[in-house]
C-alpha cells in the first residue's frame, strides 16, 4: 500500500483530488490537497481540501455540514492524482446541486444513453442557470405549488390510462408523472441516492420479515 510520500506533489506542494460518490461513481467535484489536509482526511475519515483562493485548509462540510466520508483513497499510475470515494451527506456543490460537473459542454447523441441521474442533473442546471423558452425553468419560476398542481394533474392522467387498458399511453402518462416528480425532487433538494436509499432499506426490511417468517 503507498503512503503519502511516495505521492508527487506539484512545485505548489499541491495535489488534484477527483472526488467521486460511492454510491453510483458520479463525479462530485475537483479539488486539491496539500500533505497536511491529505494526513487530516486520513486521520478523521472526511475530505479536508487546501483553498487555493484563501490558502488555507478547508474542512468541506464545516460550514454547511454536506460532509463527505471517505471510503477509498487511490492514486493513479503516475501517482500526481487522487481519486477520493465518498459517501456524501448532502450536496457536492457549494450551488446546492448535487455535483460541481452539471453544466453539458458537448454530448453525443449516439453515444450518451438516457439516465435518471443525467435527468436530474439537467434538471439541477436549469434551476440553476434558467433557460429562456424551456418549460423545465419555467416550472422552476413558478414554484412550489405550480410542481405540485402538474405532479396531482399528471397523477390523474395516470390513472385514466391505465383504467381504459391503454398501455402506450399509460407509459407516456407515467414517463410525465416521473419527469414532474423529479422536478420537485430538484426544487426540494431531494436526490435520486435518497430514493435509492429508501427503497433499499424497505428491500432489507422485507427480507427480514421473510427470514421470520421462514424461522
Amino acid at each position: 500500500m503507498l503512503n503519502i510520500n511516495d505521492l508527487k506533489f506539484d512545485p505548489a506542494g499541491l495535489i488534484p483530488a477527483a472526488v467521486t460518490d460511492a454510491v453510483n461513481g458520479k463525479l462530485l467535484t475537483l479539488a486539491y490537497m496539500n500533505r497536511e489536509s491529505l494526513r487530516l482526511t486520513m486521520a478523521e475519515g472526511r475530505t479536508v481540501f487546501w483553498s487555493r483562493s484563501r490558502g488555507e485548509l478547508w474542512r468541506k462540510g464545516e460550514t454547511s455540514g454536506n460532509i463527505q466520508r471517505v471510503v477509498t483513497i487511490r492514486a493513479d499510475c503516475d501517482r500526481d492524482a487522487l481519486e477520493i470515494s465518498v459517501i456524501k451527506d448532502g450536496p457536492a456543490c457549494h450551488t446546492g446541486a448535487d455535483s460541481c460537473f452539471n453544466d453539458e459542454l458537448y454530448a453525443s447523441d449516439a453515444l450518451s444513453a438516457f439516465s435518471a441521474d443525467r435527468l436530474y442533473d439537467m434538471l439541477l442546471g436549469r434551476r440553476a442557470n434558467p433557460k429562456d423558452g424551456s418549460y423545465t425553468s419555467y416550472l422552476f419560476e413558478k414554484g412550489l405549488d405550480k410542481i405540485l398542481k402538474k405532479i396531482g394533474e399528471e397523477s390523474t392522467e395516470v390513472i385514466i390510462a391505465a383504467k381504459s387498458n391503454d398501455r402506450a399511453e399509460t407509459i407516456y402518462e407515467l414517463a410525465d408523472l416521473a419527469y414532474h416528480a423529479m422536478v420537485l425532487m430538484a426544487q426540494s433538494g431531494i436526490t435520486p441516492d435518497d430514493i435509492r436509499r429508501e427503497l433499499a432499506s424497505r428491500h432489507i426490511v422485507d427480507n427480514k420479515i421473510k427470514q421470520e417468517k421462514m424461522t
